[in-house]
């Protein structure tokens, strides 16, 4: 049995340390991240990538809200490749000029990405399918983090996007891709701080 291999969460001795934790926690977790090999980090993305394919929630949903990955995150590329063939209809994130918002827009290939905000691909509004916009079925969104804990909760990067977009729409299903390295057993959050469904890392699913 592999071991979990949970990280080493930086102490807080205060509320007012919160800021300098969640700092300190992010630089962990891009460590860990930029010591994988690209070997190993495919590996560990295709593990990633077979869980979501098999999850009776990725089968039931129609609709995928997922981010477009960067270097350092779980791969989601390949992951849209395989939703457009299995006939989902896709959208991504692109952030509101002005604001700390986005919105999702669908898209049927890399075609429709361009680099955008922070150097993230994001989709180009005149070559999207529409906007997505609140549904009565079930949607999964897949939601990146740098680490995530054993309730759910999350460690972003601290610009907030997800928190105001996942506040708005609660009739998402939640699930969060996360290396097992980079997760933790409790993180300190918030009151608005929302927690996932579901947490999908490379070595086991985890319901909440």
């Amino acid at each position: 049995m592999e071991t979990l291999n949970r990280g080493v969460i930086p102490p807080c001795s205060a509320a007012g340390d919160i800021r300098e934790y969640k700092k300190q926690l992010r630089a962990v977790c891009r460590q860990k991240r930029s010591e994988m090999s690209p070997g190993e980090k495919a590996e560990k993305d295709g593990r990633i990538l077979e869980k979501i394919l098999s999850c009776g929630v990725y089968k039931s949903s129609e609709i995928i809200l997922t981010y477009v990955s960067t270097d350092i995150e779980v791969d989601t590329r390949s992951f849209i490749r395989h939703a457009v063939n299995d006939g989902k209809r896709i959208a991504v994130p692109r952030c509101i000029d002005g604001t700390r918002e986005m919105d999702f827009h669908f898209i049927d290939g890399e075609s429709c990405l361009e680099k955008g905000a922070f150097g993230v691909y994001e989709p180009v509004p005149e070559k999207s399918m529409g906007k997505y916009y609140r549904q009565s079925s079930q949607v999964l969104c897949i939601i990146p983090g740098l680490g995530f804990d054993m309730q759910g909760y999350r460690l972003g990067y601290g610009k907030g996007y997800y928190d105001r977009f996942l506040s708005v729409h609660p009739e998402l299903f939640k699930m969060g891709i996360c290396y097992c390295s980079c997760t933790f057993n409790s993180l300190i959050h918030g009151r608005f701080d929302i927690s996932s469904d579901m947490l999908v890392t490379d070595k086991y699913i985890k319901c909440f």
